[in-house]
């Protein structure tokens, strides 16, 4: 009973900031909201679909021909390219697009090089695509963000099953036909899932977008609350692009509904690859390298360049104490992160409430919630919790206890914990289902309380889902920038708002030592995707779990 009350509070926690959202939204704004109608929505709203419609389509282009070729085809490079083709999604979207600033900008590496060769004096002169625009906004976005559609394309490929695959190729289509009218018909739901994940990272933005001078609904939040001083209008826009996030997660389940395919065969056998000779080969390799070198190796090239010019000056005390506070307040996250996931989990398996088990699915949704709205979302009660107590200090003991939760770094641990709760939710209900039931019932036949099993049985077996759990919560951290600018308290800087700001002043340079250290330390949960997908083809020695290792030898003896 206790765990699913926890289970149900944890629920409302993570639900508190869209009620306190559309609460705030529903109250009198004045003139506000007719003025974001007639002058603010159109435009972001236009910018916004025109982002995500390009977004969208070249992520699925890219994605899954690049899943479809190292899955089904050799050629040279094409083991390297397997796991090279995730690094991409290493790179914050704010920091490849301050990267493609520096390289392809008016005052950048690539024009005044262009300047001093053919002698030209100024932009009249010659012609150049501008990368400050919405297609290069599209175009930079996309390179790092096709990895979430090649991941869920390449694992679906992997799984699918060879008899059908042989059966079409017997039937006497081709390698194209077969991808075409098979392999992607059945990769619908997984190409689905890619997509929606990269649209609400797109939504989520403000970095990238900031820079590109793309007025997106996410920067409409922020103008609007930061430089408007509308908190009530900002929460009204915010509810515009919770629409959108609704919207996305609607398509994506309309998409997978009824596509569900089930292998019907314990034997499996290895993919059939076809080998690519020559140019064919070569240009194969050439398709994997392009989306890796823009979206990585150009960016890399740039951020080491900027941190070795300038590692002296990099290396301030600003530096430090920004990797510190990144450091302390991703390291919280991911504490409470998976101390919320335990719990949840936990709950759900414990009970066989409907309620409970659908309430504890809420979590799953803030994933999809953009930083901004989360934050305008916790501010509201978080302020109206420090003014309670506020109130009842000063009435019983004349001390005021000012900001306690709002303004401070806890709101940004609160923020970064409710964002990710869906990743480590789903590390540690994976860790969990793989621990037999059994289990449970001789635990308790042996007079062994629920508590006993989880710290005696359930967390040393749940030791690798909480680890990449715990990973997975404190990486994303280190990166969020929406959320941190708008709840960060007065002169706190992480490393990402403090690249964010050096690339606001023009300052990149100074920024690639702090933009470095976040890709670094976003390469970790990167590799471990990559073992993740090549294990995970249903019958594969790597995919088959011991026995021995996931159950204790009392609990093996008894069932």
């Amino acid at each position: 009973m206790g765990w699913s009350v926890a289970a149900l509070i944890l629920s409302l926690i993570a639900l508190a900031p869209l009620i306190a959202i559309a609460v705030i939204a529903l109250q009198p704004s004045g003139d506000t909201w007719p003025h974001l109608i007639a002058n603010v929505l159109p435009g972001a709203v236009r910018r916004t679909l025109g982002l995500m419609l390009g977004v969208g389509v070249l992520t699925l282009l890219i994605g899954t021909g690049t899943a479809w070729l190292v899955t089904m085809y050799r050629f040279p490079g094409r083991r390297a390219f397997q796991w090279l083709l995730l690094l991409p999604l290493a790179m914050p979207t704010y920091i490849i697009a301050y990267c493609y600033l520096e390289l392809f900008d008016y005052s950048g590496e690539v024009q005044t090089a262009m300047r001093g060769l053919f002698g030209w004096q100024n932009a009249r002169d010659y012609w150049f695509p501008d990368i400050r625009s919405l297609g290069g906004a599209i175009f930079v976005m996309s390179a790092v963000l096709y990895p979430y559609v090649y991941i869920t394309a390449r694992a679906s490929f992997i799984a699918q099953s060879v008899c059908v695959i042989e059966a079409s190729r017997t039937l006497g289509r081709s390698a194209s036909e077969t991808f075409w009218q098979i392999a992607l018909p059945l990769a619908r739901p997984a190409l689905a899932a890619g997509v929606a994940l990269a649209l609400m990272e797109t939504l989520n933005d403000i970095g990238a977008v900031e820079f590109f001078g793309v007025r997106t609904l996410t920067v409409a939040v922020y103008d609007t609350w930061l430089d408007r001083g509308s908190l009530a209008g900002a929460t009204q826009i915010a509810c515009v692009m919770l629409v959108f996030v609704f919207a996305l997660l609607a398509l994506e389940r309309a998409l997978r509904h009824g596509r569900r395919f089930h292998h019907t065969t314990g034997k499996y056998r290895d993919l059939p690859e076809d080998t690519l000779p020559g140019a064919k080969g070569a240009l194969a390799a050439v398709a994997c390298a392009l989306p890796l070198l823009v979206g990585f190796v150009l960016p890399a090239y740039v951020l080491v360049g900027d941190a070795i010019v300038h590692i002296s000056s990099g290396l301030s005390p600003d530096f430090w104490q920004a990797a510190l506070h990144s450091l302390a307040l991703a390291f919280a996250a991911a504490v409470l992160g998976v101390t919320f996931a335990v719990v949840l989990a936990y709950g759900r398996r414990l009970t066989r409430s409907k309620f409970v088990h659908v309430a504890s699915l809420v979590p799953a949704i803030s994933y999809a919630v953009p930083g901004t709205v989360l934050a305008i979302g916790l501010l509201i009660p978080l302020a109206g919790l420090d003014n309670a107590i506020d109130g009842a200090m000063r009435s019983l003991f004349g001390v005021s206890t000012g900001l306690l939760f709002s303004g401070t770094a806890f709101a940004i641990v609160l923020a970064y914990t409710i964002r990710f709760l869906a990743a480590s939710l789903g590390a540690v209900e994976s860790g969990l289902s793989k621990i037999s039931r059994n289990i449970d019932a001789a635990g308790r036949t042996l007079g062994a309380t629920v508590s006993d099993m989880l710290w005696t049985v359930h967390l040393p077996l749940l030791r690798p889902a909480l680890g990449a759990a715990a990973m997975l919560v404190f990486v994303d951290s280190m990166k969020e920038l929406p959320a941190t600018l708008l709840l960060r308290p007065f002169n706190f800087d992480t490393l990402a708002t403090q690249v964010f700001t050096l690339a606001s002043l023009y300052r990149y340079e100074e920024a690639g030592l702090s933009a470095l250290t976040i890709v670094l330390v976003s390469l970790a949960p990167v590799l471990l995707l990559h073992g993740i997908i090549a294990r995970s083809r249903p019958g594969s020695p790597a995919s088959r779990p011991a026995a021995a290792e996931t159950r204790p030898e009392w609990a093996l003896r008894i069932s």
